[in-house]
C-alpha cells in the first residue's frame, strides 16, 4: 500500500478519530517516542514494544543463555552480567556479528511480547504499539488499523542516536543501514500508511 504524508500530529488524529489499535513505527532515532507522547495527550495509550523486548529477555533468560553461550565463548563475548542477569548490549554485539543469530532470538521472545501486547491492549481502548519491526510480528501488526512511519533527515537522527545511545559511530551506521528497507516492509501490510516528517 502507497504511504500518505501527512504534515503534524492533529491531521493525523483528524485520520484515525475512530480507530483503536495504531502502529508508531520509523527508523532509529526519527523521534517514534516524541511521537508517541504527543498522542499520549490526546487519549492514546502506547506501550513500548523495545522495552517488552527487554523485558521478554529477562523471562526467557535461561533459554536465551543455553541457546547462545557456545556462540558467545568463539567470540569472547560474556553474555551475562555479574548479577546474573543479561547483558543487553552484549547480546546485541553478538547478534549484530553473527546475523543468523537474531532470527533465533525472535523466535524465543516474540511468542511471549505478543502475549504482553494482547494484554496491554485488552487493558486500553485506544493503543499505539511503538515498534520498530513491528512487521515481524504478523500477528501483531494485523490487530493495527493504521501505521504511522516517523521518518527524519539523516543528519538530524545520526546527532539524535549520538546523544541518545552513545553507541560507537560504525555501531550507528550499520542499525541505520540495516533499516533502510523499513518502509518498504510496512507498504507491503496493506495496512493504511501514513508518513510524518519529525524535524
Amino acid at each position: 500500500m502507497e504511504e500518505q504524508q501527512i504534515n503534524n500530529i492533529d491531521n493525523f488524529l483528524d485520520l484515525i478519530s475512530n480507530y483503536k489499535i495504531i502502529c508508531v513505527t520509523g527508523k532509529m532515532a526519527a523521534g517514534k517516542n516524541y511521537i508517541c507522547s504527543q498522542l499520549e495527550q490526546h487519549g492514546w495509550a502506547s506501550v513500548d514494544a523495545d522495552k517488552l523486548v527487554h523485558q521478554a529477555i529477562e523471562i526467557a533468560r535461561n533459554k536465551i543463555i543455553d541457546t547462545f553461550e557456545p556462540y558467545a565463548k568463539e567470540k569472547k563475548i560474556k553474555l551475562k552480567k555479574e548479577d546474573g542477569s543479561i547483558d543487553r548490549r552484549a547480546l546485541g554485539e553478538l547478534l549484530f556479528s553473527m546475523p543468523d543469530l537474531l532470527e533465533v532470538q525472535e523466535n524465543i521472545v516474540y511468542p511471549i511480547i505478543t502475549v504482553m501486547v494482547d494484554q496491554f491492549i485488552a487493558e486500553h481502548p485506544k493503543t499505539i504499539i511503538n515498534a520498530t519491526v513491528l512487521y515481524k510480528t504478523p500477528d501483531i501488526l494485523k490487530k493495527c488499523q493504521a501505521i504511522l512511519f516517523v521518518d527524519a533527515p539523516f543528519s538530524i537522527r545520526i546527532k539524535r542516536a549520538h546523544q541518545r545511545d552513545n553507541l560507537p559511530h560504525i555501531q550507528i551506521l550499520k542499525r541505520f543501514h540495516n533499516q533502510k528497507k523499513l518502509l518498504l516492509q510496512y507498504k507491503k501490510s496493506n495496512i493504511p500508511l501514513f508518513v510524518l516528517k519529525n524535524l
